[in-house]
């Protein structure tokens, strides 16, 4: 055995790979460098974009499982072409089709199909059947999809029909909650919250990004199991606390990086109560102090070393923003899930793969986009209580579904035509191979179905493209996105610094945003939420406010970088020309205090 380690380790040094692999996976990269399929892994160029990527052991375990073949495009073009399925925030007045009622809608008001509103599209009024057709075995599924699709009327505003909210008109890609205001990627249970993406069992909370089991929380990125804490990344169990990094049980502290358990520490400092609250209140309430502070504070954070990923309470995972998950590869903002992969802002969900958003209870899911208490879903768009369905599109309470639009409670259905058993399962065999044979089948639609632009679209956040780039990979772009500039009654210089100079009379002022000059107002609650919690108003508007928390998340992808302190090789979402010191998950748990 020892010879035979020899010979491969001389063989893997000829090859140039590195001596510190196992010499088993140096050969196996050998082979799969050329092609060639291994036991291992295999190396294959996407027929999208040409990179490289890899195909993992376990990949090939769940596509066995869903019985499809191994995709040929890369994680990132299959991510674009989900997302692009998805605009979450770009919304825009217009008439329900059906009832005329004025609406917000994600669909742009020069949209070529019929949009219902929520109560409209969920009702009795309209048949889907009535605009299935036949399947043609002469011509190509897609090119019959494409045609019910454009056919068949949507929804305005994507509400679960499984959990209601109430009261809650502007939420998009939610259910399950009350009294909420611009959300989306959120429910259930959530209370008096706005402006927000990816929340869960949280109140009263406000501009945050990626948050679980909170309350009177603000402008938090990855905030769990929290109360009372604004500015905060990546923290958990934390109380009344302002300004923090990667902490946890802290309770009033303000400014801090890498601390647990502490109280009363300002820039990581242990004061006594009274000097504490002389300090922070200098700061509280002010829109100078507050902007004066956060650039000290981020100064302040960069002398502090940065765990490799944010992941969190998990087992087995790389990606980042992974929450008390297990077996997640290639994931971000996943929370209470098991065995995903290359999986986006999914909550307790199981067993899935390339997969954006809802997943509540949901299990063997591929390619989907909004799909929960499901099981067995591939390639659909929101889909809810399903089983075995495949390339179709809000989908609710139905089984053996195959490109449909807008069914519920049918089953045997394709191109929303109902079929003997035996019927449906010929026809699907008959789309399926003529799907392998163009290299499609498991991959979610072409980018030319996309129903929204490629800009109005979270495609647009995560991968950011311009007119012409978009277009040449095969996505459209729109030049009018509905927003309203020039109508401010209250300019920025004209604002009270502090919150308690702010009259009631603000909610009934046109506001400008310093960055982008978008109009945008102060709604009731909000103002309520401001002054409960001592913080100022905003100068930009939420969209802008909503790209920054962005950018404190991070980009969707993983680097080859070394750990500063141990120089062992890492994978992290920081950039290798970052200014960040970034240490492994061994350094730095060594470092915190």
């Amino acid at each position: 055995m020892s010879k035979l380690f020899r010979f491969l380790s001389a063989i893997a040094r000829q090859s140039g790979l590195r001596n510190r692999e196992s010499p088993i996976l140096c050969i196996n990269k050998i082979y799969t460098k050329s092609g060639q399929k291994s036991m291992n892994r295999e190396l294959r160029k996407c027929q999208n974009c040409q990179q490289e990527f890899w195909i993992e052991p376990e990949d090939f375990d769940f596509y066995e499982k869903m019985r499809v073949p191994a995709p040929v495009i890369c994680p990132e073009c299959r991510f674009k072409r989900r997302a692009a399925f998805r605009n979450e925030f770009k919304l825009y007045n217009r008439k329900c089709d059906l009832c005329l009622q004025s609406i917000i809608s994600m669909y742009h008001p020069k949209a070529s199909c019929a949009v219902y509103c929520p109560d409209c599209w969920h009702s009795d009024k309209w048949d889907p059947f009535s605009y299935g057709k036949n399947y043609d075995f002469g011509r190509k599924f897609f090119d019959q999809f494409g045609g019910l699709m454009r056919a068949v009327p949507k929804i305005a505003i994507s509400s679960s029909d499984v959990l209601k909210s109430v009261n809650s008109p502007y939420e998009n890609f939610a259910g399950g909650n009350k009294d909420c205001y611009l959300i989306s990627n959120s429910g259930p249970k959530n209370e008096n919250c706005a402006y927000s993406r990816g929340l869960i069992k949280c109140r009263d909370v406000f501009d945050s990004y990626y948050v679980d089991e909170s309350e009177r929380s603000y402008e938090g990125v990855g905030v769990h199991n929290s109360a009372g804490v604004s500015f905060a990344e990546n923290v958990v169990e934390c109380l009344d606390s302002g300004y923090l990094i990667n902490c946890a049980g802290l309770q009033d502290c303000f400014g801090c990086v890498n601390l647990r358990h502490k109280k009363y520490h300002f820039l990581n400092e242990p004061l006594s109560k009274e000097e504490y609250q002389r300090r922070i209140e200098a700061i509280r309430g002010s829109y100078r102090g507050a902007e004066g502070f956060q650039k000290q504070f981020e100064a302040f954070a960069l002398r502090f070393p940065r765990r490799e990923n944010s992941n969190l309470r998990s087992v087995g995972v790389t990606g980042n923003y992974i929450f008390e998950s297990k077996n997640c590869h290639a994931s971000f903002e996943v929370s209470f899930c098991e065995d995903l992969g290359y999986a986006f802002s999914v909550k307790l969900a199981k067993d899935a793969y390339d997969i954006i958003g809802h997943g509540r209870n949901a299990e063997l899911l591929l390619e989907t986009v909004a799909v929960g208490y499901s099981s067995r879903i591939i390639a659909c768009w929101w889909a809810e209580n399903c089983q075995n369905v495949e390339y179709s599109l809000a989908v609710r309470g139905s089984e053996n579904c195959f490109g449909c639009d807008g069914v519920k409670k049918t089953h045997y259905a394709i191109l929303n035509k109902l079929y003997s058993e035996d019927e449906y399962k010929k026809i699907r065999a008959h789309i399926i191979e003529e799907l392998k044979q163009q290299g499609e089948y498991g991959l979610f639609f072409p980018p030319s179905f996309a129903p929204f632009a490629y800009n109005e679209t979270i495609v647009q956040e995560n991968f950011s493209l311009n007119k012409e780039e978009a277009i040449a990979q095969g996505y459209r772009w729109e030049e009018n996105l509905q927003m309203t500039r020039g109508k401010e009654t209250l300019k920025p210089e004209g604002m009270p610094d502090h919150i308690k100079d702010v009259p009631e009379s603000i909610t009934n002022e046109i506001l400008v945003c310093i960055v982008c000059s978008r109009n945008y107002r102060i709604i009731p609650a909000e103002l309520q939420f401001y002054r409960r919690m001592i913080l100022p108003i905003p100068r930009k508007c939420f969209y802008c406010r909503h790209q920054d928390r962005i950018r404190r998340r991070g980009p969707m992808k993983i680097y080859d970088r070394i750990c500063v302190r141990c120089q062992k090789q890492i994978k992290t979402s920081y950039a290798p020309d970052r200014s960040e010191i970034v240490y492994c998950e061994a350094c730095y748990q060594q470092e915190v205090v």
